[in-house]
C-alpha cells in the first residue's frame, strides 16, 4: 500500500508545481505590504529624511523578497523533475538555444523601439515611471540591481512564459497563449499607458520559448535587456557629457 501511494503522491505533487510557482510570485509582489511600516521607521530611526528612508524601504524589500521568492521558486522547480517537459517534439540543444538568447535580446531592442514609435503617433510619453522609479531606487540600493537583472527576469520567465503561457498552449493555442501571457505580463508592471510596449516584449519572449523550446532562452534574452536598460539609466550623465564633448570637437 505505502509502495504504491508514493507515485501517487509525486504525480500530484508535480502537477501542482505550476501553481505553487504562480502563488509564491504573487506572494513576493504583495509580501512588502506586511513590513512597509517597520522597515520605513527603522530607516527613520538611523537618520535619514524621510525620502530616502522611503527609497531604502523599496529597495531593500525589493531585493529581500526577490531573493527569498528565487530560492523557494528554485527548491520547488528542483523538486519536479518534468516541470519543463510540457513541449511536443524536440528541444533545440543547449549552445543554440543560448544563441537564440542573445538574438532575442536583439529582437526585444526592435520590438521595444517600435512600440516606442507607435506610442508617441498616438501621443504617448515615452518615459517610464516604473523604470525611473527603480534607477532611483538602485542608486540608494546598489543591490537592488542584481534583483532587476537577475531575479525579476528569472522569476517573470518561469510565471508568464513557463507556467501562464506554458499551461495555456498545452489546452488552446499559440496565439491565445501568447496574448493572454504577453497581457498579463504587461498588466503586472503596472503602466497602462505603456500597455503596448510591454506586450510586445511579451510576444517576444513568448516566441523565443517556443522556438527553443527552452526556458533558458527567453530568461537571457530578459536579464540582456534589464541589465542594458539599467546600464543605460545609471550612466545617463555620462553618455550625455560624452555625446556633447563629440559634438564639439566636430568642425
Amino acid at each position: 500500500m505505502t509502495t504504491n501511494s508514493t507515485p501517487t503522491k509525486t504525480k500530484r505533487s508535480a502537477k501542482r508545481t505550476p501553481l505553487y510557482v504562480l502563488l509564491i510570485f504573487i506572494a513576493v509582489q504583495l509580501s512588502p505590504i506586511l513590513v512597509v511600516v517597520p522597515t520605513f521607521n527603522y530607516f527613520r530611526n538611523q537618520g535619514l529624511d524621510e525620502n530616502t528612508a522611503q527609497i531604502s524601504t523599496s529597495g531593500w524589500l525589493l531585493v529581500i523578497t526577490m531573493a527569498i521568492g528565487f530560492l523557494i521558486t528554485l527548491f520547488v522547480i528542483a523538486r519536479d523533475r518534468k516541470f519543463f517537459d510540457i513541449w511536443k517534439g524536440k528541444k533545440t540543444s543547449y549552445p543554440i538555444a543560448i544563441g537564440w538568447g542573445l538574438l532575442g535580446f536583439l529582437m526585444l531592442l526592435v520590438g521595444q523601439t517600435l512600440a516606442a514609435y507607435i506610442e508617441m503617433a498616438m501621443g504617448i510619453d515615452p518615459g517610464s515611471a516604473n523604470t525611473q522609479t527603480i534607477v532611483t531606487i538602485a542608486e540608494v540600493v546598489p543591490l537592488a540591481i542584481l534583483a532587476v537583472v537577475l531575479f525579476g527576469p528569472v522569476l517573470e520567465e518561469l510565471v508568464f512564459r513557463r507556467v501562464v503561457f506554458g499551461s495555456l498552449n498545452q489546452t488552446t493555442n499559440f496565439f491565445f497563449a501568447t496574448a493572454i501571457s504577453a497581457l498579463m505580463f504587461a498588466l503586472v508592471h503596472m503602466e497602462f499607458r505603456h500597455l503596448l510596449l510591454y506586450f510586445t516584449t511579451g510576444l517576444v519572449l513568448a516566441f523565443l520559448y517556443q522556438k527553443t523550446k527552452r526556458i533558458i532562452t527567453p530568461i537571457i534574452a530578459h536579464i540582456m535587456l534589464n541589465g542594458y536598460v539599467m546600464l543605460i539609466q545609471l550612466n545617463m550623465d555620462k553618455i550625455e557629457d560624452f555625446i556633447r564633448q563629440m559634438e564639439n570637437i566636430q568642425p
